[in-house]
């Protein structure tokens, strides 16, 4: 490959739009015709195939041009959420939207305090993510890996609704955030809370930092300790058995524990309430 060419793609991670570079315009294709480079996008040059996703989610943000801002999926994988698969790079911008297999790009502004910069990149603040998130398929539980994540909080994501009114999905949003009024960390944890709430207990906590770790439910005045046990992040053997070592240290603070599992929680709830309730009859004290 051409050393000027080369330079400047090692300038810029791999990746450059052709018009930003008329100087190099002639052998950018030249290049290009050698095989040497590909074209992801629409006037996107890149050194080599688009195998992971932030490639993808930068290919994407070139494309649609300086005004963009990464949002959607794409956004949670730069911000709160690494993990996440991004089938579609979502991007916003004030212009006429554009898509092709893999990318669109959405007519919107996004409110400018609710822009971040993720590797060069602009995207949208993670509660403006998660909120936009929760109205689709992902639901409740981009606003539960948000908070978990601690990257944002409920009065966070409230005030990103507001900035963002009238759009689709808003009462939808709005139900959402209200069901997460106790902050919960995961599915499992909203569904335990609605429980609660609906049999009338009070005096309890969320995600309440005791010692070294963070609680689910705490009943103060009981010294009761409610954990909900997800196989997702409880089923591998490191969780399990840093699980036990947990709830030992807890029992011994003086704590009685009690851990319920997403099935108990469907298809038992009336038993989970009932433990609970007895537990809060007969809690240990100090």
């Amino acid at each position: 490959m051409d050393t000027t060419v080369r330079q400047a793609l090692d300038e810029v991670g791999g990746m450059l739009r052709r018009r930003d570079h008329p100087e190099l315009a002639t052998r950018l294709d030249r290049a290009r015709a050698r095989g040497e480079l590909v074209s992801p996008l629409p006037g996107v040059l890149a050194a080599g195939e688009l195998l992971d996703p932030e490639a993808r989610i930068r290919a994407g943000a070139l494309w649609a041009g300086p005004d963009a801002v990464v949002c959607g999926l794409a956004a949670a994988r730069l911000t709160f959420w690494p993990e996440v698969s991004v089938p579609v790079v979502e991007l916003a911008a004030p212009v006429r939207g554009k898509s092709r297999p893999g990318w669109v790009v959405h007519r919107r502004t996004v409110p400018p305090e609710l822009i971040r910069r993720r590797g060069g990149l602009p995207v949208t603040a993670p509660a403006l993510t998660a909120v936009d998130l929760a109205a689709g398929p992902v639901g409740g539980e981009a606003i539960d890996r948000v908070l978990r994540s601690r990257t944002a909080t409920l009065d966070h994501l409230w005030e990103a609704l507001r900035l963002n009114p009238g759009r689709r999905g808003n009462v939808r949003r709005a139900e959402l955030l209200t069901d997460s009024r106790d902050q919960p960390w995961s599915e499992a944890e909203r569904l335990a809370h609605r429980l609660l709430r609906a049999a009338g207990l009070r005096g309890w906590r969320t995600n309440v930092p005791v010692g070294p770790w963070f609680a689910d439910v705490v009943f103060t005045a009981a010294r009761v300790i409610v954990e909900i046990d997800g196989f997702e992040t409880h089923g591998a053997r490191a969780a399990f058995e840093q699980d036990r070592y947990r709830r030992d240290e807890l029992v011994l603070a003086g704590y009685l524990v009690l851990n319920f599992t997403w099935r108990q929680l469907t298809e038992q709830p009336d038993w989970v309430l009932d433990c609970i309730r007895r537990a809060l009859g007969t809690g240990t004290r100090r």
